[in-house]
């Protein structure tokens, strides 16, 4: 039986360019920022757009695609879990973060250029049109 469920799913746009790094092991991670925007009516019943801005982390194979496929403003779903932490600041404050930790990202097309063509899907091949004999 699980003991809990922390699952997000956004579909949204990079606000900037992934940045790639390397683990001591040799893991990559891509640290990126998605941005979502809903309309709510304000006071006045007035439409407004409000963007909510998501720190995002990948690790792995999905972190290399996103490093090499993606740049600000690629459309983009995500599936993930949220994980909050907390750092000392050199200052001595704590820091509180709240990240998305992306487990499965797809492309959707939309928005900023790619850095590289997107690998296409292998397309089958095609049936022979010539054989009349089908009944379809």
């Amino acid at each position: 039986m699980a003991r809990g469920i922390n699952k997000v799913i956004l579909i949204g746009n990079l606000g900037r360019d992934p940045e790639v790094t390397y683990s001591a092991s040799g893991m990559a991670i891509a640290a990126f920022v998605v941005a979502t925007t809903e309309g709510r009516k304000n006071a006045n019943g007035e439409w407004k757009d409000k963007t909510e801005w998501h720190r995002t982390k990948a690790f792995g194979k999905t972190a290399e695609t996103i490093g090499k496929y993606l740049t600000k403003g690629s459309q983009v779903y995500i599936e993930g879990r949220i994980q909050y932490d907390k750092y000392q600041h050199k200052d001595g404050h704590m820091v509180y973060t709240t990240d998305i930790i992306c487990n499965k990202m797809n492309m959707l097309g939309g928005g900023g250029e790619s850095k590289a063509q997107a690998p296409q899907q292998e397309k089958g091949v095609e049936p022979d049109d010539s054989d009349n004999s089908l009944p379809f």
